[in-house]
């Protein structure tokens, strides 16, 4: 690692990609999902950043155009539901996640690909935890992948396909060999993972600092910023 990271990214723009996820790394975590936004500071070094890279993408739990919404920077690439969207059974996958939620019948936040039931709300987040465990077993019952975030328990397919894979055909269809991602949360560590094993000749892991921040995400990290103001402070060093 060279005393200033970002350099080797720097100085080879043509060649490198930039993967970013949303919540939490460009958007500040707010109480509801649909009420975030990313800072207009913030977008409009993204737009500096797509004409100098050759990649810039968005990788998001959120499906791939509510990501775009949220965003709202032409030409960057969005994939959703944490890299399900790549995947050409995805349209199996919606049926099974749609015969899951009607099996539960609790209010949950449909991404078609993805289930997430949020309880950063709850007034006893330790009983409405407790109460999830239900739906996590009913899950693994049902051959589905549980998987708990930030305030959240997310519902997947049980299937290879994650932040980590998405972030190897993202790399490997731009032909960047320089790459940086950067994410908040216990998802963002297989997008980690991903990048390590790409085989690039460089490779840049962001971790974004929180209370809730999972302790392997940091410690995976080649570089930890305190939160989604200080990484746009990064950005703006790119």
């Amino acid at each position: 690692m060279t005393e200033d990271p970002l350099v080797p990214l720097r100085d080879a723009p043509q060649r490198s990609a930039l993967i970013l996820d949303v919540d939490g790394t460009l958007a500040p975590i707010v109480v509801r999902p649909e009420l975030a936004e990313v800072p207009a500071t913030t977008k409009s070094e993204l737009r500096r950043l797509v004409d100098a890279y050759l990649l810039i993408a968005c990788l998001s739990g959120r499906p791939g155009e509510e990501a775009a919404r949220i965003v709202g920077v032409n030409g960057i690439r969005y994939v959703g539901n944490h890299g399900l969207e790549l995947h050409p059974e995805r349209a199996l996958f919606a049926d099974r996640m749609r015969t899951f939620r009607d099996s539960i019948g609790r209010p949950v936040e449909d991404k078609g690909l993805t289930l997430s039931y949020h309880f950063r709300e709850a007034p006893d987040e330790q009983h409405a935890r407790e109460e999830l465990q239900a739906v996590e077993d009913a899950a693994r019952e049902a051959g589905l992948e549980p998987r708990w975030g930030r305030k959240v328990l997310e519902i997947r397919p049980a299937v290879k396909a994650d932040k980590g894979t998405a972030v190897q055909l993202l790399l490997q269809g731009s032909g960047a060999n320089r790459g940086l991602y950067a994410g908040d949360d216990a998802t963002d560590i297989d997008a980690f993972a991903g990048l390590a094993s790409a085989g690039l000749d460089y490779a840049l892991r962001v971790a974004i600092d929180s209370d809730e921040a999972p302790a392997p995400l940091l410690a995976a990290a080649d570089l930890v910023v305190g939160g989604p103001a200080e990484f746009e402070t990064l950005l703006a060093r790119l």
